[in-house]
């Protein structure tokens, strides 16, 4: 019997004298190495008992090294967790982050409830200028171009996403820190508008760096549901900040809420401070590349790369819809929000739970989809949310005419079933775009178009909030006067039917996400069935070539 080596890094291997394809170990260095008994041998002992039949492994153990045995994984699981891509160490530091980061985005509609009722309700704020402070605090997003252009270009300590997921994170705890202990900055408009703009500008930073993280980590790991895992971390996060922000809001001031907040933002940099993106297998600049290009020769490359990823029209096509059917709809969102605190009365848990209903809807269609409707051509499904949310923005107008009184339905109950659909089919909206530019994103470019995407998102929706302020000015709706407020809910929805007249920019195929999955699952299944692979965890054991080797020295 030749004792086979299967250490892919071990010095001490030499061609055998009877075979020179099989390997063997020199004999001062077999005490390294332990013996691994085959599961074969169990389940036919006359293979070792009958030398004469060698087709059945002419082998009774094989030899590894300690190193690549887990001691506290089974062969089943240790193989399992490698086919799936979260074995090893570095993919459970990545779910962990991209994880706490994503729920860390999406419970940032906890202090966000808090100062929103503090500037309706403390500050007094009208709700067309409530809506204009909400939407001018979006700008530092638009520029998003500009970090993920940084983030794939310029490498900080040999990293080039986690720098600036702690720098956005850092900015964060800034902003709301200052509002929880500094009482003139919550007062002073100037003041808060400056706390706002920072912590959007560390939000808008820290998403960029998740998002291309996630992206390049997918993509180099095959890892097509990551997306989709994010979006129900993220789901996750605004189920908790809407149910815990309505009834923190009913025992404390919005200060401390912006304390919490605070303070879980100091765990998350704490946490993202501890990983390492070499952890993660993610690529490295070479000491060449830093030598021979310059910081500007890396943006300009940069910037190239996103212009040729833009040309392409399987990029731009679904891009300009997905924008143009956000900015071409006004958002009436303060005008709402104040009918609903100022006339209806509704209590702030009302709201937080009609937010949390929408985020339960949200995460339960995330996973539908990640399960069902990855194969659903993007147009069909897109043109089918794109008119459940057109119908979704008329379930206002059912409130603002009081319909759902003559129907016996409380304005509560209305409010808290019913007022977060609207909003939470938008967010669905984008979670096939957001896969389908990740499958197509070039490498190297990932921070890059993702911003940009982003970016482009962002500025539509100020765009939106924009002329939805024109709108509620144009037909009378003020604080003390909401009469108006039906006919713009009846445009609104008229304007959101608009972007089915171009739904055919949209292809009609399958997601590519879904075609390259099968395609990489039947390559490796192919070559599974040619070479003839027998595998134990990280144990890869070629038995057709020793029985070919063993028949021809008979």
């Amino acid at each position: 019997m030749f004792p086979l080596s299967i250490a892919s890094q071990s010095p001490v291997t030499k061609l055998s004298p009877d075979n020179p394809k099989i390997k063997i170990f020199s004999s001062n260095k077999l005490s390294l190495l332990k013996p691994v008994p085959c599961s074969f041998h169990k389940k036919n002992p006359n293979t070792i008992n009958n030398p004469s039949k060698p087709k059945s492994y002419p082998f009774s153990s094989i030899l590894i090294a300690p190193d690549q045995v887990s001691p506290k994984k089974g062969k089943v699981s240790r193989g399992y967790e490698e086919k799936r891509g979260f074995g090893h160490l570095g993919s459970q530091q990545m779910l962990a982050l991209c994880g706490l980061g994503y729920w860390m985005q999406g419970f940032r509609c906890f202090p966000w409830l808090a100062l929103n009722f503090h500037m309706a309700h403390n500050l007094n704020l009208h709700s067309s200028t409530l809506q204009l402070l909400q939407n001018s605090g979006n700008f530092p997003m638009v520029a998003k171009p500009l970090y993920g252009i940084l983030s794939d270009a310029l490498y900080t300590g040999g990293a080039r996403r986690i720098p600036y997921i702690l720098v956005g994170v850092f900015l964060q705890v800034l902003a709301w820190g200052l509002l929880a202990l500094i009482p003139v900055a919550r007062e002073a408009l100037g003041i808060l508008m400056a706390c706002i703009l920072i912590s959007n500008l560390g939000a808008s930073i820290t998403e960029i760096a998740k998002d291309a993280l996630v992206a390049e980590y997918g993509k180099k790991k095959r890892l097509g549901g990551l997306q989709s895992y994010a979006f129900m971390a993220l789901a996750v996060g605004g189920i908790l900040g809407n149910l815990l922000g309505g009834c923190f809001l009913q025992k404390t001031p919005p200060k401390t809420m912006f304390l919490v907040f605070s303070v879980l933002l100091s765990l998350q940099l704490a946490f993202s401070s501890t990983v390492r993106e070499k952890s993660l297998g993610l690529s490295e600049p070479s000491d060449h590349n830093l030598v021979k290009k310059s910081i500007w020769e890396n943006i300009r490359k940069q910037i190239s790369d996103l212009k040729t990823a833009l040309n392409d029209d399987n990029i731009s096509c679904p891009l300009t819809w997905i924008v143009a059917s956000i900015a071409t709809v006004p958002v009436l969102s303060g005008s709402i929000f104040c009918y609903q605190t100022q006339c209806l009365h509704l209590d702030p848990s009302i709201i937080g739970m009609s937010r949390v209903v929408g985020q339960l809807i949200l995460l339960s269609t995330t996973i539908i989809y990640d399960r069902f409707w990855k194969e659903v051509p993007m147009r069909k499904l897109v043109g089918a949310v794109q008119f459940l949310y057109a119908c979704s923005l008329l379930l206002d107008l059912v409130l603002a005419r009081q319909i759902n009184l003559k129907l016996g339905i409380p304005n509560e109950v209305f409010a808290c079933c019913f007022s977060g659909l609207a909003e939470t089919l938008a967010q669905f909206k984008l979670l096939p775009f957001s896969m389908l530019l990740a499958s197509l994103c070039p490498q190297g470019c990932e921070g890059s178009l993702t911003s940009f995407l982003a970016s482009s998102l962002c500025l539509s929706s100020i765009v939106s909030g924009f002329l939805g302020v024109g709108l509620a000015s144009l037909i009378g709706i003020t604080s003390g006067n909401y009469s108006s407020l039906p006919v713009g809910i009846l445009i609104q929805f008229l304007a959101a039917l608009l972007p089915l007249g171009w739904i055919h920019r949209l292809s009609m195929s399958k997601p590519i996400v879904e075609k390259e999955r099968r395609r990489g699952m039947s390559k490796r299944t192919r070559k599974n069935r040619r070479v003839g692979r027998v595998v134990f965890g990280s144990i890869y054991v070629y038995h057709r070539e020793r029985e070919s080797d063993s028949d021809s020295q008979r």
